[in-house]
């Protein structure tokens, strides 16, 4: 999987510009506020996902402007590919080889990348949300399918809410929430296997991972902590309660990943060292793990990462993008110095240029 040219217009603060990366690691460096991460946003949303940063679609267009554009063309599947994406109405399309999709999902397990930014620090450090997008995102680009059963899930989850808000005025209508029972039961059924499958295939990489970059002085764990062993029992026992509430408390929705360090929560109890390694090493894992599942190597987003690690760590992070395509992005351009070859960019008030 390597990006061959990306052209942007009216994306954010970039100007109109275009970028023909190496092949290997590439450097965009400049000062803060420049438009680097939002070169990257625009790369990794051509997997199909939404913004990392959690950023409405409507603020992906450039002020005063009507209409975001982005053009790729990359390697994937043995073959030159090429896709598009427009944001407009607050709204984005997508156009892969020519040929419209009916969303911008549809370029999901198309064009496949893995990214790291400060915002994914939220993966140890906040709630359960965030851990389950991680999951959840990692198997989409694995299983396009995948995306499907979390509509459907999230669909259904939506109805059974809804019809839960309206039984305490309308009583005739309990009797229809078996319905919704069955179904969100059996969506559900299907997520968790699969969530607990993704941690089978990473849980070995990230150890090795993690060991490496904390060179073997801790060890870290993961567990899937569900909200029901059995959902459809669980939905059944707990209606009362949910009629009250209004809303759905247990499912794939509630579920979590413990992250440990050493037996304990990495989220209660780890520096931020640790933290920052734990996250490094999920985003590196995610990225073998596609290779293996896929038999393509993802594309490497690393948004303002260096800076944080000690020399150690950023060698041992360099000598894991071997044969990947790497972008990352920094304020000085000798912040990567132990880099040989690979492409330099410096961006300055949202212009790109080769150094």
């Amino acid at each position: 999987m390597k990006i061959i040219h990306i052209r942007y217009e009216d994306y954010r603060n970039l100007s109109a510009g275009e970028m023909s990366p190496d092949g290997g690691i590439n450097v965009i460096f400049g000062k803060n506020a420049q438009g680097k991460t939002n070169l990257l946003e625009a790369m990794w949303l051509f997997t199909g996902g939404r913004s990392f940063r959690g950023s409405r679609d409507a603020d992906l267009v450039a002020r005063g402007r009507r209409r975001a554009l982005l053009d790729l063309t990359f390697f994937s599947g043995e073959r030159e590919q090429t896709a598009r994406l427009a944001v407009e109405g607050g709204k984005r399309s997508a156009v892969l080889n020519g040929v419209p999709k009916r969303s911008a999902a549809g370029l999901v397990g198309v064009f496949c990348a893995v990214m790291f930014s400060p915002e994914h620090l939220a993966l140890v450090r906040d709630g359960p949300v965030f851990r389950r997008n991680f999951m959840d995102t990692a198997l989409c680009q694995i299983r396009p399918g995948y995306a499907v059963l979390l509509a459907r899930y999230r669909h259904t989850l939506v109805q059974r809410n809804a019809l839960l808000k309206d039984i305490p005025r309308h009583s005739e209508l309990l009797g229809t929430l078996s319905v919704w029972d069955e179904k969100l039961a059996r969506y559900g059924r299907e997520i968790v296997k699969s969530r607990e499958e993704y941690l089978t295939w990473i849980s070995g990489p990230v150890r090795g991972i993690y060991a490496g970059i904390c060179e073997n002085r801790e060890q870290i764990g993961l567990k899937y902590q569900k909200s029901a062993e059995n959902l459809n029992e669980a939905l059944l026992k707990n209606r009362a309660a949910d009629i009250a509430a209004g809303h759905t408390g247990a499912g794939p929705h509630r579920d979590d990943l413990l992250i440990e360090i050493d037996g304990l929560s990495a989220r209660a109890f780890g520096s931020q060292g640790q933290k920052r390694s734990a996250v490094l090493a999920l985003k590196l894992a995610e990225a073998e793990v596609l290779f293996s599942r896929t038999g393509e190597r993802p594309v490497v987003l690393l948004d303002d990462v260096m800076s944080e690690l000690d020399a150690g760590r950023q060698d041992y992070l360099l000598n894991h993008l071997e044969n990947c395509q790497v972008f990352i992005t920094c304020c000085e351009a000798d912040a990567v110095r132990r880099l040989r070859g690979g492409a330099r960019f410096e961006m300055e008030a949202g212009v790109l240029r080769a150094r």
